[in-house]
């Protein structure tokens, strides 16, 4: 059964557990490039399970996500109360083919697009964290709540690309 935006919000904000989102959305690069480092490019692509991704396809994922995110971010900063489009990552991993994308490709877009991102959020001022848009799934998001997002995104999947590339090895 597919979870609710309001159950998905929760799962994802568990995994903060008091941990700061700035932190977390800085390190997170530095801990997949040590991840991946020396993976072969068919571990990457092995699939845990039919319904689960690979490494290559989360990395894509990963890549897709922070551009959706950096402009979310953006559009509230520019337009306090801006309407935010959800969007379903399962229909835009078939339609991108996620599988065949090139998982250094999809790290490299990754990592450049965060350190913007992060250098964004530590140059604003207290104020503009409260700022939100108005998610079409989720209802209203600050940037401060869309940053927590965010990090227990990346933490999410860290857990995921462990948990893959410990099971590929056996």
């Amino acid at each position: 059964m597919k979870e609710t935006p309001q159950q998905y919000t929760q799962r994802i904000l568990g995994y903060l557990e008091g941990k700061k989102p700035l932190e977390i959305l800085s390190s997170t690069p530095r801990q997949l490039a040590r991840l991946i480092k020396g993976v072969s490019r068919t571990k990457l692509g092995k699939r845990p399970a039919p319904e689960k991704w690979s490494v290559t396809e989360i990395l894509a994922h990963l890549a897709d996500t922070e551009l959706v995110q950096g402009f979310r971010l953006r559009l509230i900063l520019g337009s306090s109360g801006a309407p935010i489009q959800g969007f379903d990552q399962d229909e835009w991993a078939r339609y991108s083919d996620y599988a065949k994308h090139d998982p250094a490709l999809s790290f490299e877009a990754y990592r450049i697009t965060r350190e913007r991102t992060v250098r964004l959020l530590k140059s604003l001022p207290r104020d503009a964290w409260e700022r939100f848009g108005m998610h079409s799934e989720r209802g209203k998001e600050t940037v401060a709540r869309v940053t927590e997002m965010m990090a227990g995104h990346d933490l999410n999947h860290l857990k995921a690309i462990r948990e893959t590339l410990k099971g590929a090895s056996k």
